[in-house]
């Protein structure tokens, strides 16, 4: 699901030249030197420069920074200046100083880059340890293909160097699900790359046959809803994954008032979902139906169901409430009884068994007209989850007698 984003910043430094004999222990930074160093001088002059630039790649991760690309560049200009000392001494030479800033240049990137790969492997440990973030952050940096050798040779080191068994595994795990991503990234990149390259050439490529067209039309529509079916089932298993821990947490209360609250601190949280319900209910179907269980487990399961079951009821707008009540009565004059109860106004209340609740006939009509039309049009999707059973042949059928009953009685 996050994005990391990548965003390039650049930091350059004013261009200095160091005197020629401290050259060979000229150590650079990453700070930024000041305009006011810029003062007259003999170690300056316009025709000396050193210019030093750092770039990097921010991935924002959340309310998190992750440095994922130093790259340092050191550019020389050097020319002719007089002697500062004013001594006939020649300075030092032009392939000196080349040699030792290569010297350094080497050393500071392999520090900094140590580093960087070290930050990415914290990220991708603690702060993003799952897959799905770091194949969105692989395909929005645009420096990784730098990065890509030193960070699994960093993985290695690390592994070597590590004492911890549990460690090593996570780093040996996070090295081996990299190179999968990665090549699989690589594998995409390279099919956007063909069609950046002749987008006109894969556009036309079937002009001249509709049956060509139509087969590529079919396949990236069939593409598209294999896309979609995997994101809903990904969706359902985290949303399962995450119901069996909370139900894991339910089960391991001290004692059944306890387990309870929990259940209604969930509800009062919107966090009881469908699938926790259902978790619940099957325990306690499999559990009546079983011979291996004492009466006490039965009797505990049982009392989570109908807590569950009345929180999770709970949740729904009170209209949807009150009309699955009165899909349930048959009798007209009962029908016309309990419509009256619900459009009587007074006190809300909440109870172990029986909840009233009041609502008008303006709102009780829009809800009866909303899931009407959603079935009439085939707009499902628009309906919330809670009405979504409604949509059934028969049950609109009697919507629509209860609605005509409602604009004819009380509108």
């Amino acid at each position: 699901m996050e994005l990391a984003s990548a965003s390039l910043n650049s930091y350059n430094t004013f261009s200095v030249r160091p005197p020629p004999r401290t050259s060979r222990n000229f150590s650079p930074s990453l700070s930024l030197f000041r305009p006011s160093i810029r003062r007259n001088s003999p170690y300056f002059s316009s025709k000396s420069t050193v210019g030093l630039q750092c770039s990097f790649i921010g991935a924002i991760v959340g309310n998190k920074t992750a440095i994922t690309n130093d790259s340092v560049k050191e550019h020389t200009t050097i020319g002719g200046q007089p002697n500062p000392t004013g001594d006939d001494e020649p300075s030092t030479s032009n392939e000196e100083e080349q040699e030792d800033k290569d010297v350094i240049d080497d050393r500071f990137s392999d520090s900094k880059m140590t580093r960087i790969c070290d930050k990415l492997i914290n990220v991708f440990l603690i702060d993003k340890p799952t897959p799905s973030d770091w194949r969105r952050l692989l395909t929005f940096s645009k420096e990784w293909s730098n990065i890509r050798p030193h960070f699994y040779k960093r993985c290695q080191d690390q592994v070597d160097n590590e004492s911890d068994p549990g460690m090593k595994h996570k780093l040996l795990r996070l090295a081996r699900k990299m190179k999968e991503i990665d090549n699989d990234v690589q594998r995409h990149n390279e099919l956007l790359d063909v069609v950046r390259k002749s987008p006109s050439e894969v556009a036309e490529s079937y002009y001249d046959n509709p049956t060509e067209q139509n087969a590529v039309a079919k396949l990236g529509n069939m593409c598209l809803a294999s896309v979609q079916a995997y994101d809903t089932a990904t969706e359902s298993i985290e949303a399962l994954n995450a119901a069996e821990l909370k139900f894991q947490d339910i089960i391991n209360s001290t004692s059944l008032d306890a387990a309870c609250r929990k259940i209604d601190n969930l509800a009062e949280k919107n966090e009881l979902d469908s699938a926790l319900v259902l978790m619940i209910t099957k325990a306690w179907s499999a559990a009546k139906e079983s011979n291996m269980m004492k009466d006490e487990v039965k009797d505990v399961l049982y009392h989570l169901y109908t807590t569950a079951r009345g929180n999770l009821q709970r949740l729904m707008p009170k209209e949807i409430r009150i009309l699955k009540y009165l899909l349930t009565i048959k009798d007209p004059e009962e029908h016309i009884s309990a419509l009256k109860d619900a459009f009587t106004p007074g006190e809300e209340l909440e109870g172990k068994d029986i909840d009233c609740l009041y609502t008008t006939p303006e709102q009780l009509h829009t809800w009866i007209t909303t899931v009407v039309d959603a079935y009439q049009f085939s707009r499902e999707g628009t309906l919330i989850r809670e009405a979504r059973d409604l949509m059934n042949p028969n049950i609109i059928q009697k919507l629509e007698e209860l609605r005509k009953l409602i604009q004819d009685k009380f509108m």
